[in-house]
């Protein structure tokens, strides 16, 4: 598995379109609702990095990386 050391503002912002996608799509399949709930975990941990003292940095696995960039 590949991480990668991202800019936490950016990636909150990413996710945060990605979940605009995913909100308006009419999708209900619990696949659809496990997509949206990762990204919603991912957004709120990169808006709090991005709001911390510390580093302003967030780690993402591929997958994370990959899930939230198919939805933007």
């Amino acid at each position: 598995m590949s991480y990668a050391l991202l800019d936490a503002a950016r990636v909150a912002s990413a996710a945060k379109t990605s979940l605009g996608v995913l909100h308006a799509a009419q999708e209900t399949s619990e696949a659809h609702q496990r997509k949206v709930i990762m990204i919603e975990r991912i957004e709120a941990l990169a808006r709090a990095a991005a709001e911390s003292d510390a580093g302003k940095a967030v780690t993402l696995t591929s997958e994370e990386f990959w899930l939230i960039s198919k939805n933007w």
